[in-house]
């Protein structure tokens, strides 16, 4: 497989048609290499349009939806990024290139194994990552400029909300399935939100992602 023409037709045919049009976002794409996220016996479908499994039940987001998500963050220098729902690394090395930190919560042991592995053979050096149920946000390194969920939430839990900054942006995939919409959530002042619902996809839930204290827009 020619790796450089599948990431270049990975990034024309199915991340631009789905309005990811920012350069610096596209750029990313070709800097940050999704193979070496990918685990061996899954590396030639690193490009693919599809869910790959990375082990322990959980798998990477479909290109399109990650780099979408990452567009609609509008990621900067000087943001601390918090992540919830590590996987393999791919997604916090795509934030940690734009931002100051990354701190990236994983519940899997060994999936955070995995991503640290990942992430130190690709010269990432501005991540952290941590080993806990991040379904309610990780207060003890907020409050953060730029948040995301790397998974399916059936409602965003408040505890999540008050860990931004004000204008800070939270994205997320919010709802059950077959009904899921991906959000972008901005703190406009302390304890006010603006929801912007961006398309609606299907993704995997979050492990531990069910909680009861949940904010309603």
């Amino acid at each position: 497989m020619n790796i450089e023409q599948a990431r270049f037709n990975m990034i024309e045919q199915q991340i631009r048609p789905w309005e990811v049009l920012d350069p610096q976002v596209l750029d990313l794409l070709f800097v940050v290499k999704r193979e070496d996220f990918v685990p061996a016996a899954y590396r030639n479908l690193a490009f693919a349009d599809m869910e790959i499994p990375i082990g322990s039940g959980q798998v990477m987001l479909a290109p399109r939806v990650e780099a979408r998500l990452l567009q609609e963050l509008g990621i900067k220098k000087t943001d601390k990024v918090l992540e919830i729902g590590t996987g393999s690394g791919y997604m916090a090395a795509l934030l940690a290139a734009g931002a100051e930190h990354v701190v990236s919560i994983e519940s899997r042991p060994e999936l955070a194994e995995f991503a640290r592995q990942n992430l130190e053979r690709a010269g990432v050096t501005n991540v952290t990552v941590e080993v806990a149920n991040g379904a309610n946000g990780w207060s003890q390194r907020g409050p953060y400029d730029a948040i995301i969920v790397s998974g399916a939430l059936p409602s965003l839990p408040v505890a999540l909300l008050k860990q931004l900054r004000v204008g800070g942006r939270l994205a997320a995939i919010v709802g059950e399935a077959p009904v899921m919409e991906a959000q972008l959530v901005t703190c406009s002042a302390e304890g006010a939100y603006n929801t912007v619902n961006l398309f609606e996809t299907v993704v995997p839930a979050l492990d531990g992602g069910e909680t009861k204290s949940t904010f309603s827009f």
